[in-house]
């Protein structure tokens, strides 16, 4: 795919959300390579910031990047209409530190996208595709991003009390964002806003931009947009501080009670990914039966918190089976949040395990230096029998039965914990290997 930009420049006044400044914000075409790039013309010398996650500042009830002694707030939302619209290269420019709140949605900008025209340019769209699981945790919210060929959110949102609790799943696309997402409006409790406004933040508030949850009661001008718009409104929140990592990404997120703080430590953990160089990996002996930690780890792309593999116990070379051992304990970082005092082990990280135990036995048979990762695509017949808590010791069983022109496989497998099977799926997974023929 190709980069794109806008066909011209265009403009938008109103109020900046936490400022109640007025505002006036131009959006630009710009060249290939630029990103996103922001343009302070209230000061001197006109500085320009591309903000990505290394800039991030404290996040309060908004997205906030600093470059020396300046700042920009609130720019979550025109981040994610360009982005969710699919504009690569923009200059947004401003006469004040935040853009204009307008009706709390991600509507107007994509309106003045819209208007303005998008161009193809002649450079090739670069995506930053997450090559291993990455994941971040504050107490009950968490985002885990995990390695997928495109651009999906599932995002669970609640609050405190576990009202108006909202789930959905959307790939992300510009068809989806305009239809989908970029309508739905920011929300607060009104049990907060008078902590806010003693803060010195949302001077510029009103029920003309946000949504006002008393209660049960929602109050909202003209009624609410979708039935789960709240829901909406964080996946369209995530599009938008997304675009920190300063890459398009291919990746599914998966979300639990998100806010600008936590999808800002995302930001900053893929970003770090996609700075590191992939290490090579190690080839192991062409016999082996049975892998070390170490072993594992010289194959895997995987590192903690989301290696599910502390040793694999036997390779059945002709039979492509293998049988791999994980050791459930109390420090697993996922037992902070699900569930405390009551710790359970997530079924999704079940699935993962079976998923990393399936790709592994392919990587120790291909017997194969080089940067090589399997990717997880899907899972069929998806079953969970009984709970694992700390203390289990889970085997991890998973077999080959199918085979799709040496690139995509299909993996049984099961997880037990005393002999007894606890979940079980099927996996498929594509795999990058020279040698897959001989597999």
């Amino acid at each position: 795919m190709k980069q794109r930009t806008l066909s011209r420049e265009i403009s938008i006044s109103g109020k900046g959300l936490h400022s109640g400044a007025d505002v006036v914000l131009t959006l630009r075409p710009a060249k290939e390579d630029s990103g996103i790039v922001y343009r302070r013309v209230d000061v001197a010398g006109t500085p320009e910031f591309r903000p990505v996650a290394d800039m991030l500042g404290t996040s309060v009830r908004n997205t906030t990047i600093s470059q020396g002694h300046f700042q920009l707030h609130t720019i979550e939302h025109i981040n994610s209409a360009l982005n969710g619209m699919g504009v690569d290269n923009c200059i947004v420019e401003m006469n004040a530190s935040e853009p204009p709140i307008l009706d709390g949605s991600a509507a107007p900008f994509v309106a003045m996208i819209k208007e303005a025209g998008i161009v193809e340019q002649e450079k090739e769209r670069v995506y930053y595709a997450v090559r291993e699981p990455v994941s971040v945790v504050d107490g009950e919210r968490s985002i885990i991003a995990l390695p997928y060929d495109g651009f999906k959110i599932t995002l669970t949102s609640t609050d405190d009390r576990g009202k108006h609790t909202q789930n959905l799943t959307i790939e992300i696309n510009p068809e989806n964002y305009e239809k989908l997402l970029c309508n739905a409006r920011t929300f607060a409790d009104f049990d907060d806003i008078e902590n806010l406004r003693k803060a010195g933040l949302i001077k510029g508030g009103s029920l003309d931009c946000a949504i006002i949850i008393k209660g049960n009661d929602v109050i909202a001008n003209g009624g609410l947009r979708y039935p789960d718009e709240f829901v909406r409104h964080k996946i369209m929140d995530l599009v938008g501080d997304i675009v920190l990592v300063g890459a398009p990404i291919k990746a599914h997120l998966i979300a639990v009670r998100t806010g600008h703080a936590l999808n800002g430590k995302l930001s900053q953990a893929i970003r770090a990914q996609m700075l590191t160089p992939q290490k090579k990996k190690g080839a192991v002996p062409a016999d082996a039966t049975a892998l070390n930690i170490k072993q594992i780890l010289d194959l895997m792309p995987h590192r903690y918190p989301f290696v599910m593999v502390d040793r694999v116990l036997s390779i059945d070379h002709g039979a492509k089976s293998i049988v791999a051992l994980k050791n459930v304990t109390n420090d697993e970082p996922f037992f902070t949040g699900h569930f405390p005092g009551n710790p359970v082990m997530p079924g999704v990280l079940q699935v993962e395990a079976m998923a990393q135990v399936a790709g592994l036995m392919l990587l120790a048979l291909a017997n194969e230096p080089g940067e090589h990762i399997t990717l997880f695509m899907s899972a069929d017949k998806v079953k969970f029998r009984r709970v694992v808590t700390p203390g289990d010791q889970l085997v991890i069983e998973a077999k080959i039965i199918k085979n799709r022109g040496n690139k995509i496989f299909t993996a049984e497998a099961c997880c037990k914990v005393n002999d007894e099977v606890v979940s079980s799926a099927d996996i498929m997974f594509s795999v990058s290997l020279s040698k897959a023929a001989n597999l």
